[in-house]
């Protein structure tokens, strides 16, 4: 799995999350700014769910459909595991997909073809999330990212 991200990036989202609750309603400027940060990580991490061997990403269900999680980082994939209740034992670890940016961006996509609708972010501890079909705007913004 990839090496974990700069916690510096990671905690920059904490502070947009907070910028984003404190927004006016109807004011996108701090959903933007989040998920541009979100953009600027070296990798996604997803709770692996399912066999060793064919592994797909923890998602939840929503008023809008089936989401993924995506986490900023492991330590806080390993945190919402924990919460969820998706380990056993104590000491006991989630297994987890890391995939680098810009590909986890196309990971994801391509489960709209399952019925997946969209993306939360670090759920339960942030859980803003984005619609599948805006993936293509954060795409461009990772590309912008790594040029």
């Amino acid at each position: 799995m990839s090496e974990d991200n700069d916690p510096g990036l990671v905690a920059e989202l904490d502070r947009l999350d907070q910028a984003v609750r404190a927004a006016p309603a109807g004011d996108t400027t701090a959903q933007i700014a989040l998920w541009r940060q979100t953009t600027r990580l070296t990798t996604w991490f997803f709770i692996a769910r399912g066999s060793a061997d064919r592994p797909s990403p923890y998602g939840v269900a929503s008023a809008q459909g089936p989401m993924i999680c995506l986490y900023s980082s492991a330590a806080r994939a390993r945190e919402a595991a924990r919460a969820l209740g998706l380990v056993g034992a104590e000491g006991d670890e989630a297994p987890l997909i890391g995939v680098p940016v810009p590909a986890a961006i196309d990971y994801l996509a391509s489960f709209g073809a399952v019925g997946v609708v969209g993306v939360t972010l670090d759920h339960p501890r942030i859980g803003h999330h984005v619609p599948l079909a805006n993936l293509a705007v954060l795409k461009g913004w990772a590309d912008e990212a790594t040029r």
